[in-house]
């Protein structure tokens, strides 16, 4: 602008100023019933402090990135569990976003294409698995939307409790996760995101240094395309544990907790999980704890089922401990 004048100079026209495009999606899903988005989204944010998985008693949110973009996610749900039907609402800037690409990472976190009639028949007349699935009908397994997601979570919480483990997460998101402006929550952060933190930032955070490095390295490799860990999915169990257990950090619980949480094998029970002990051994109304082999003799009953009665054992928890209050009064008011 000329000094003074308020007029252009000459020969040299003003840029106009313009807000970034905002592109906006909405569609429809339909999971197979029985489905309950509050009890699947409970199982996966394990804790009313998790900023990354939102729930607000009626839609769950979330930043999902998308060919490395952010895009806030919305959802909630239509329609009773035996009939359920999920609104989708999505924002990103930029070009528009495709649905194709929402519908599978949805259809991965919510389990939305699983069909557990099998489980649901075994459950029935069973007198400890028949009134514990009866009283969450509807919830399906979760999953991370990546494996090396599933990773970062479970290396936050090792040897800490979980409360304490999702802080962790929440601060490192808040630090390196993508966001859709600048008061958006933040996305969980991607390999491409971490592979340039250093051991200190992550110690300020109130990560060991041990996990520290563990974290950076994983996002390193993973980053740089040395590591595939998307590439599991293909395998079976055996390989895919040998494959986990020689990554930095990783040992048995860890690896079982990806086999379950990441990759969806739904007949593994992370047997060295402290808490899924206990829960456990609440709900057998045993006397004494558990060990890895107690635990899995004791579910040897209800094979292929064991990832299902942990997840089952977490709402159990979070219903004792207060978290899924008016959980019970929204899947009845879903099913008029």
């Amino acid at each position: 602008m000329g000094e003074g004048t308020g007029h252009p100079r000459p020969g040299r026209e003003p840029r106009p100023w313009r807000s970034p495009t905002i592109s906006q999606i909405t569609f429809s899903l339909r999971p197979v019933p029985p489905f309950r988005l509050d009890l699947t989204v409970w199982a996966l944010r394990r804790r009313p402090s998790n900023a990354v998985d939102r729930w607000d008693g009626a839609t769950y949110s979330r930043v999902l990135v998308v060919d490395g973009r952010a895009v806030g996610v919305r959802v909630g749900q239509d329609g009773p569990p035996e009939d359920p039907s999920l609104r989708v609402e999505a924002r990103a800037r930029g070009r528009a976003v495709e649905r194709e690409v929402l519908e599978a990472a949805l259809s991965r976190m919510l389990g939305l294409h699983l069909s557990l009639d099998a489980f649901y028949a075994r459950a029935r007349g069973d007198r400890h698995l028949g009134p514990l699935a009866a009283r969450f009908r509807g919830l399906k397994p979760p999953r991370f939307p990546t494996v090396f997601e599933c990773l970062i979570n479970a290396f936050a919480c090792q040897q800490v409790t979980l409360a304490l483990g999702i802080v962790l997460l929440n601060r490192l998101a808040e630090r390196y996760g993508r966001r859709t402006g600048r008061a958006s929550a933040p996305a969980f952060p991607g390999p491409a995101d971490l592979a340039g933190g250093r051991i200190e930032d992550l110690r300020e955070m109130g990560f060991s240094r041990h996990k520290a490095r563990a974290i950076l390295e994983l996002a390193q490799e993973v980053a740089a395309g040395r590591l595939d860990l998307e590439a599991l999915e293909a395998v079976g169990d055996e390989e895919a544990l040998g494959r986990l257990l020689e990554i930095r950090g990783v040992g048995r619980w860890t690896a079982e907790y990806v086999l379950l949480r990441g990759l969806g094998r739904l007949h593994v029970f992370p047997g060295d999980d402290v808490g899924a002990r206990r829960n456990l051994q609440r709900w057998l109304g045993l006397r004494h704890p558990l060990d890895y082999g107690a635990v899995r003799r004791a579910l040897a009953r209800w094979a292929p089922y064991a990832g299902l009665v942990y997840f089952h054992l977490l709402l159990d928890h979070l219903e004792r401990s207060g978290a899924l209050q008016g959980a019970s009064a929204a899947g009845a008011g879903m099913s008029r």
